[in-house]
């Protein structure tokens, strides 16, 4: 019963930091429509032998609900070789297609270094080829700041979590949340700096 207590006040802080977000004014789409062009899964650092990481394999498992539920006919993962060598979008692209996601279903964006970019780079891509419309799908503590960031982009967008990866503890989720909620809170005081990557 003691282990169960700090444990349960750690989901309450996770989920409560969220909703503090979210309660704030940061929006989560700026449409009401349920099906778009594309869903773009945002990137996550491989692992060190280049196999995919939990946190990165849960957001391409939510991408994969979202696209065989019928959201999207297409999954644009997005994100550069941006903390080591690997190709963050190769790595998740060759996961979704061992999870039976066909090739011709998959697009990648290789470039991005952060977050800022995965929206410039990927909104590039969606309007070469004359697409609109996405759905984000990130991690649950990376959902506020996403969100703030594609607000500033010329699509209709709407942000999606996926879910925690099993092997996070609540220490760690509490860590990750209360780090995005400084930086997104920083945001949304300060500003962005200026970047050739965010619109004004």
């Amino acid at each position: 019963m003691k282990t169960l207590l700090p444990l349960c006040f750690c989901a309450a802080v996770i989920s409560l930091a969220i909703l503090v977000q979210i309660d704030r004014g940061v929006p989560l789409s700026n449409t009401r429509r349920t099906h778009f062009d594309a869903i773009i899964v945002l990137g996550y650092t491989a692992n060190s032998d280049g196999s995919i990481s939990d946190d990165a394999r849960s957001r391409v498992l939510a991408g994969i609900r979202e696209y065989r539920a019928g959201v999207a006919p297409r999954l644009l993962f997005t994100g550069g070789p941006a903390h080591n060598r690997f190709v963050e979008a190769d790595v998740m692209a060759a996961f979704a297609e061992s999870q039976g996601i066909p090739a011709s279903a998959i697009l990648e964006e290789r470039q991005a270094q952060d977050t800022i970019q995965n929206a410039y780079y990927s909104v590039a891509i969606l309007r070469a080829h004359g697409w609109s419309s996405a759905e984000i799908v990130t991690a649950p503590y990376h959902i506020p700041r996403s969100a703030l960031i594609f607000s500033h982009f010329p699509i209709e967008w709407r942000a999606k979590a996926g879910a925690w990866p099993p092997e996070y503890d609540y220490e760690l989720r509490f860590i990750l949340a209360f780090r995005e909620v400084l930086k997104t809170d920083s945001l949304r005081l300060f500003g962005f700096k200026p970047s050739p990557f965010l619109p004004r």
